[in-house]
């Protein structure tokens, strides 16, 4: 089995998560899925060897089937490393105390509502008593902020969760839904084919972007030698390389501050599988 495969395998299952690191120095990078683990992995794992490469430290790339499973096994503390929603942030950095480091260069995270290129509709008030598609109800850009746009307006419309981004764009291209929430990011990573079929209704605020975070029991002198990798990317052409496929710019150094805005909306929303 070729290396992408095996770690498309262990991406299946949840990192053991122990309380300390082993004795070799490996660590877990667990990726909210946005994208099916396939996409996701072929985007993210170059980065990752790249990364490894740079600073010594190996890292292994986990993801989950669905954001709900995603924030289960954040909830537990399963991966060392975690590129989080701002709204799991927020939550996550309670317990079991993720720490961000690290966020994407240039960009402030902006929800969008897609609808069909071919589609009549021109305002968002248009949506209403329409089925709308979302990834995941925590799902902070592409979720929580569109529904709250609606809300603000009092547009009532149907919410359908289908898992991922990817999921959302290609069921409004194929006229499954009247529209669909994303980001910008994803949108403009999604398979062109898709995209070309769909345009950008409307766009919420912009706030502050994912975040890396590290666990607790992440060494700092590795964790540093890990941002250092990271935040050289953008530097040099192998870098920019796997960067690209992200539609990252960069990654640069953050701080627990930054998301004090997110802290601010007051977000209620449930998480994981409740019961």
């Amino acid at each position: 089995m070729g290396g992408l495969a095996l770690l498309l395998a262990a991406s299946a299952c949840c990192a053991a998560g122990p309380d300390t690191l082993p004795s070799t120095v490996e660590l877990t990078v667990g990726i909210v899925p946005q994208q099916s683990a396939t996409e996701l992995a072929r985007a993210w794992i170059p980065l990752l060897q790249e990364t490894a490469l740079r600073s010594g430290v190996r890292l292994s790339f986990r993801t989950a089937t669905d954001i709900p499973t995603f924030e289960d096994r954040l909830g537990r503390g399963d991966y060392d490393i975690a590129y989080m929603n701002p709204f799991h942030y927020t939550v996550f950095s309670r317990v079991p105390g993720y720490q961000a480091f690290a966020k994407e260069s240039g960009r402030r995270l902006v929800g969008i509502i897609v609808v069909a290129k071919n589609s009549p509709l021109t305002d968002i008030r248009q949506l209403a008593g329409s089925v709308v598609a979302f990834p995941a109800p925590a799902a902070f850009a592409a979720s929580i902020l569109p529904r709250a746009e609606f809300s603000r307006r009092a547009i009532a419309i149907e919410p359908q969760y289908v898992s991922s981004h990817d999921s959302v764009y290609r069921g409004v291209a194929q006229g499954l839904f009247a529209a669909g929430g994303g980001v910008l990011r994803t949108f403009e990573a999604v398979d062109p084919e898709v995209s070309s079929r769909l345009r950008v209704l409307a766009s919420t605020p912009s706030y502050v972007p994912h975040a890396f975070a590290a666990h607790p029991r992440v060494p700092t002198a590795i964790l540093e030698r890990v941002f250092a990798a990271l935040a050289s990317l953008s530097k040099d052409e192998a870098g920019r390389k796997v960067l690209a496929p992200l539609s990252f710019k960069g990654i640069e150094a953050a701080s627990d501050h930054e998301w004090d805005e997110i802290r601010r909306l007051n977000i209620r929303q449930a998480i994981g599988h409740t019961p």
